[in-house]
This record gives structure tokens, sequence and C-alpha cells, in this order.
């Protein structure tokens, strides 16, 4: 039987558990797992069925993924197909440490009043979190790489505007080749 075993923080213990053990027990009943919460530790086991290891993957995601900040209605976007998990460390790619840099590093993806947060969500598609020193990210492969690559620039210091240009030309190429069908746009090159 696969097993793994996850840390998360402690404030974020209660969520995932749900109120009288609702939530765990849905990331459970949902991803057919074992989900066995520690409260006073923040560890989590999940195993599941040799059958299927990969349930025991997605149900990890969906906890991980509500450790980074997310709500577990978010978060069980998890549960659909071709939906991943993407975590950036923020001081991997900024190279720095320090309380007062993050903070104003992390303020550059939130905006003010989150509207840059929402803003990435709108043209790359994910669901975006930032907790901590990481930003967290929900979609499918190609709406992972948009906002992947937007994150990284606003960490790097690029302009908003830039970005917000970058991702809404990015999302019309992929929305004319997905128009255009498979194996059509390649007849361009």
């Amino acid at each position: 039987m696969p097993t793994l075993y996850v840390r998360i923080p402690e404030e974020r213990v209660g969520v995932v558990i749900g109120p009288g053990g609702q939530t765990c027990h849905d990331i459970a009943q949902r991803t057919s797992t074992d989900v066995q919460v520690d409260g006073e530790e923040g560890a989590v086991r999940i195993s599941g069925p040799d059958s299927d290891p990969g349930r025991v993957l997605q149900a990890r995601d969906i906890v991980l993924a509500i450790a980074r900040g997310f709500s577990p209605e978010r978060a069980k976007r998890l549960l659909k197909d071709n939906t991943y998990l993407g975590i950036l460390d923020i001081k991997v790619t900024t190279g720095k440490k320090e309380k007062a840099a993050l903070r104003r590093i992390r303020s550059r993806v939130i905006g003010t009043r989150g509207e840059a947060r929402t803003r990435i969500e709108q043209l790359s598609g994910c669901f975006v979190s930032v907790y901590g020193g990481t930003v967290a990210l929900i979609g499918q492969e190609d709406q992972l790489e948009r906002a992947t690559r937007a994150v990284e620039l606003l960490l790097r210091g690029s302009e908003h505007s830039t970005v917000f240009h970058m991702l809404a030309r990015l999302r019309r190429n992929a929305a004319v080749e997905e128009a255009m069908g498979p194996g059509l746009s390649s007849l361009e090159e």
C-alpha cells in the first residue's frame, strides 16, 4: 500500500481537517485514500490502494494546496484530470531571505487589494495563493506554464503592465492554436 507523509504549517491544520473532520474525510473519500492528520505535529499520512498510487499523489497535492493557503474548494480543483499543483519558492527565485525583502516581493505578486493576483488568475486560468515564502498555483499544464512565467517575472522586478500584456498575448496565442486544431498550427512553421 503506497504511503506518503506531508508536514503542514500548524496554522493550516484546522483547515485541512475541516469542521468536524469533514474536509479530511472528503479528500479521503474522493481520492479513495486514507488520510490521517496529527493535529499536534502537523504531520499528514496518506495511504491508498496498490492498484492506483496516483490517488495517493492526488490526495497529497490537495493537502499541500490547502497547506499553501488555498481554500479546500479551490484545492479540490486538483481532482479534475490534467490539473496540477505548482509551488514556487520565493527565496529561490529572488535569492533574498530577509523578512522585509520577502514581504515586499510577496506584495508584488499580490498587488494592491489583491489586484495583481486576481489579474494573473484571470489571464492565466490558474488559481494563485501567496503564503509564507511560496507562491502556489493550481491549473492545467499550459495554464501553469503561463502563470509560473508571470510570477517569476514579477518576483524578479518586471513591471506589472509588461507581465499582464505578456499573459494576455500568451492566452490569445493559446486560443488561436486551440481554434486551429492539432497539427494545423505546425503548418505555419
